[in-house]
């Protein structure tokens, strides 16, 4: 549905988009993340037709929006950061106006009716958007994105500024809009992206230096061969019976107690070895308790922050790794 290929921008002599190239398929929904100033809006901006590229194209279910704006335009709604609300106009009155701006062929009032209770705005349907809460704002402008019910979507931080609810709310909107419609999702709350997005695209410095499910990229990027324990019982003589694990390569005790009687061990197993059902044999044939075991996987910000930074500790080999099966369909 959305095709980008060797997209470059540059502003004199400065490089903003740097040949980046991905493609987004039909009824995916996109994480598109990038640290300020790494050319994310700029990318979005060509997208939609704001801005023009300096080499490469970008195309919407084939169209070039650069040789043809108007009809790769009506392919996509489009909610920038600022949602672009007339706020003297009520909700009815605003919706109307786009209906008519987009030059819409679909029945106007059943159309707008199901966006309405789609978005769950119909309560508020004849009040002023002025004085709307901002999530309802928000909801206003995801609204407008819908009207002409474009198959591609394009939203830039459409949860920034609302309470928890309302971003769960939001958040739980944008799922079910993924079932229908192609999303590009940019946001800085990466817990976010996260939760939402079938697939995570990170830019940093004009460049594409991630490409995958977020899972994926978790797991390539982290020592996913550690673990942390916890266990009832004395620390010394649980790693001395974790250590009799044959896959077992470094057991360490956290030295800081954690809580009266609880033992925190740092497990490193031999590279490719799963060790937890052992790990769990080995402590309940002893009568410790299991308290807790998870992976010392990296979260997702931990990897964003080493990813734009460069502040990799020796992922630099895996992130390469990655790309080139990316790009050989692996």
């Amino acid at each position: 549905m959305i095709e980008v290929q060797d997209l470059t921008k540059r502003y004199g002599a400065k490089l903003a988009v740097d040949k980046v190239s991905f493609a987004v398929g039909e009824s995916e929904i996109l994480g598109f993340l990038g640290p300020n100033g790494a050319g994310k809006t700029t990318t979005m901006n060509i997208l939609t037709g704001y801005l023009s590229s300096t080499d490469g194209k970008a195309m919407i279910n084939g169209i070039d929006i650069l040789e043809e704006p108007i009809k790769a335009k009506k392919l996509i709604g489009y909610l920038p950061e600022q949602p672009p609300l007339y706020m003297d106009m009520t909700v009815d009155e605003y919706l109307k106006f786009v209906y008519g701006l987009k030059k819409c062929k679909l029945p106007m009032r059943s159309h707008l009716n199901e966006i309405c209770e789609l978005v769950k705005i119909t309560d508020v349907r004849k009040r002023v958007i002025k004085n709307l809460s901002k999530g309802y704002k928000q909801r206003v402008g995801v609204a407008q994105a819908l009207v002409g019910n474009p198959p591609v979507l394009i939203l830039d931080e459409p949860t920034v500024g609302l309470d928890p609810k309302q971003i769960i709310e939001i958040r739980t909107l944008i799922k079910k809009l993924g079932k229908n419609h192609t999303v590009i999702l940019s946001s800085h709350i990466l817990s976010e992206v996260q939760a939402v997005c079938d697939r995570i695209v990170i830019i940093n410095r004009g460049k594409i230096v991630a490409d995958d499910s977020s899972d994926r990229l978790v797991h390539n990027l982290s020592n996913d061969h550690k673990l942390i324990v916890r266990a009832e019982g004395n620390a010394s003589e649980i790693k001395k019976l974790l250590s009799t694990i044959p896959d077992m390569q470094e057991v360490r005790i956290n030295k800081e107690n954690i809580e009266p009687g609880v033992a925190e061990i740092y497990l490193t197993a031999k590279d490719g070895c799963d060790i937890r059902r052992d790990v769990s044999k080995k402590l309940s044939s002893r009568n410790y308790p299991l308290l807790m075991m998870k992976s010392n996987e990296l979260t997702l910000e931990e990897i964003f922050l080493k990813i734009t930074t460069g502040d990799i500790y020796g992922h630099a080999d895996k992130i390469e790794a990655s790309m080139e099966n990316k790009l050989a369909g692996k």
